[in-house]
């Protein structure tokens, strides 16, 4: 069963449309960054990552003491769980599956809250009445993976809220959310967010994310827990160039905006059911088998079978530039015919 997407590995991938990333792939100010740091892969890197979280937090408006780097969202992710310690966690389904065992690892009982195929798996205010003081953390995504969908800004308030109510903390990524044009929600003391430069420069094979935390405490737990020098200088390096280069995000989104509902009326056309999406993919079920035939094509899709809700004919593709969106299309085309 396929865990993740964007494995290249074990099979010849010529196209990879199963993870969600930049299609514009990495700037070259991001690239040049790595390579000038080349005089500090002989020393350690700075393990309180300094300048780069004073960059973050000028970028956001935060005290530095409120950043957290690390080694990518997934790092952060299993470093705030062990530094929280919750008892008990309240996540979504479908959802990124690093959340369950970011929780289980910890010790924390899972409670899911089960998003409808018959509401197009948008998380609505059902989920008010799971938030109870029983609830150690609620973990969400905005957009949500696989499903694609933002959290409206006025359910996210009244979560908020609850959660404020009923001493739950609150865990937000928001990795995909510069590729859609929603904004932050306000950084609470009960709140944390997730960030990945990985995403949206097209770097995850160098690992580079940050978490913004609430209140200063929370974030000197999370600093103290997992290895020492958690980021390396090339990382560092990227991660400044990475706010430093505010427009890439955005010339993504452009591109979605254009490219999302060109492929979404293609697979619709060729039977498949598109789920909305406010992101950089698309997930769909699909009355063929696809994973298989467009490997053997060179095409890695991501199948959502390991997703809790979903089954074996769910699907979801990240959106690309038009010319391998076409040929995504063209492939499926020969899949099933």
């Amino acid at each position: 069963m396929q865990r993740h997407g964007g494995n290249i590995f074990t099979h010849p991938v010529t196209l990879d449309v199963s993870a969600n990333l930049n299609p514009l792939g990495c700037p070259e100010r991001v690239t040049r960054a790595v390579m000038e740091s080349a005089a500090l892969w002989a020393h350690y890197p700075d393990p309180d990552c300094t300048v780069l979280c004073r960059a973050v937090a000028e970028d956001h408006g935060v005290s530095p003491q409120q950043v957290v780097c690390g080694n990518g969202a997934d790092d952060l992710l299993f470093r705030t769980l062990a530094a929280l310690r919750p008892k008990r966690v309240l996540l979504c389904a479908p959802g990124f599956g690093e959340y369950e065992r970011a929780a289980v690892q910890c010790g924390a009982a899972v409670q899911y809250h089960m998003l409808e195929m018959v509401e197009s798996f948008a998380l609505t205010e059902r989920i008010l009445q799971d938030i109870t003081p029983e609830i150690s953390l609620v973990l969400l995504c905005s957009p949500n993976n696989p499903t694609g969908q933002l959290i409206g800004d006025a359910l996210l308030a009244r979560i908020t809220e609850r959660c404020a109510k009923t001493g739950s903390r609150l865990l937000l990524d928001t990795c995909f959310l510069p590729f859609t044009h929603a904004v932050l929600p306000p950084l609470l003391p009960h709140v944390l967010t997730l960030h990945a430069f990985t995403k949206t420069h097209c770097i995850p094979g160098l690992r580079i994310g940050y978490c913004l935390c609430g209140d200063g405490e929370t974030a000197r737990r999370i600093r103290e827990t997992g290895q020492y020098w958690s980021v390396s200088a090339p990382a560092q390096a990227a991660g400044l160039a990475c706010v430093e280069e505010k427009a890439h995000a955005g010339a993504a989104r452009a591109l979605f905006d254009v490219q999302r509902p060109r492929l979404a009326a293609a697979l619709t056309q060729m039977g498949m059911q598109v789920f909305p999406s406010d992101a950089g993919f698309l997930l769909f079920k699909s009355p063929h088998p696809l994973y298989a035939p467009l490997l053997r094509q060179g095409i890695l899709i991501r199948s959502c079978e390991s997703f809790p809700g979903l089954g074996a004919d769910f699907y979801r593709v990240c959106i690309r530039t038009a010319p391998e969106n076409d040929r995504l299309i063209d492939a499926i085309g020969r899949c099933i015919t």
